[in-house]
């Protein structure tokens, strides 16, 4: 049977830290109340690199930390909220940076869960036995479509990328996946494209006569439904991949949360009654990143000698859509 390990990983932050003194200049706020309602004390945000560029920075990173070569990519998976442009995907963009000319190359939208459905989508590829080796990123470039005078959003969010390398091989990888999607909460967490009557000359004048609209272009969030949310998906998808995998939660080594706030996991840690030790946190130096949140975790804890052979990483997280969902995997580097 053919099993798929993650084999190696990268990240990329931009250089540019925002604290939350600094943004306190810009929206009535302050460190204290960022802090108290997030656990964020700083973020990263870009100066002129968008999503194609720091995902192909953090692919470099994973390829190396893998030992492999663009060349050998046979698929690559960007998993981003905020593309360079409607089209081309990203990851043809990245494909071209990095000279990985021999990849099938797509995007998904899947927000906070990108990663995580990337995944499992590579994974399947991989399984099938059409390929061998596949890139996944997630990379969000959240800065760009922020409402800087609305501090519900502008304080919560970083730019930042992580990727994972994945190979179709022997040793045991990925253990168990669980997603789902939840449509109805469509209009929780989102952020408007082009409006369909706005620059089609012929509707124009018929919908909008002389008024002047169009789409803010700014993403918007009901955060205490999505609190609600992430808190009953974040415990059932836990529970869900024990189950799959026939685990209990003391075989579990880490978890790789979702780092969108520091009140939401300690409400799972809480609920589920797991050692807080399992959990790894790094939201307080780069906010949430979105997609590229548990990637650039994940690339983290590995940089710091945590991840060891035999390990059993869960991995968890859930966005807007509403979307979420989960991966463990046994570590075989």
């Amino acid at each position: 049977m053919v099993e798929v390990q993650i084999i190696g990983t990268g990240s990329y932050l931009p250089e540019r830290v925002l604290t939350n003194e600094e943004i306190s200049k810009v929206v009535e706020t302050d460190d204290e109340w960022i802090r108290s309602r997030t656990g964020i004390g700083e973020r990263r945000i870009s100066t002129g690199e968008n999503t194609s560029d720091i995902a192909a920075k953090a692919a470099f990173a994973a390829l190396e930390n893998a030992d492999l070569t663009p060349e050998e990519i046979d698929l690559i998976i960007v998993a981003t909220a905020t593309p360079d442009c409607y089209t081309p995907a990203t990851a043809c963009i990245v494909q071209n940076i990095i000279g990985a000319k021999n990849a099938v190359c797509f995007d998904i939208s899947a927000a906070c869960s990108g990663f995580i459905y990337g995944l499992n989508i590579a994974e399947q590829f991989l399984r099938g036995g059409s390929m061998k080796n596949a890139l996944v990123i997630g990379a969000e470039t959240l800065s760009k479509i922020l409402d800087w005078n609305d501090r519900g959003t502008c304080v919560l969010f970083g730019d930042g990328a992580g990727a994972a390398v994945v190979k179709a091989g022997k040793e045991k990888g990925i253990l168990a996946n669980h997603m789902g999607s939840d449509g109805r909460g469509s209009n929780l967490l989102k952020c408007n494209a082009a409006p369909v009557e706005i620059n089609n000359p012929i509707l124009r004048k018929e919908v909008l006569g002389d008024r002047v609209t169009g789409s803010t272009g700014y993403l918007f969030m009901e955060g205490k439904e999505i609190f609600k949310f992430a808190v009953k998906v974040m415990e059932e998808t836990i529970e869900k991949l024990l189950e799959k995998a026939k685990l209990n939660i003391d075989d579990i080594d880490y978890i790789i949360p979702h780092q969108a706030n520091l009140r939401i996991i300690d409400y799972t840690i809480k609920k589920l009654n797991i050692d807080k030790e399992k959990f790894y946190v790094n939201l307080q130096n780069y906010g949430n990143t979105s997609g590229g949140s548990i990637p650039i975790a994940l690339d983290e804890m590995n940089k710091k000698g945590l991840l060891r052979k035999g390990q059993n990483i869960l991995m968890v997280g859930f966005g807007g859509g509403l979307t979420w969902g989960g991966t463990l995997v046994k570590w075989s580097k």
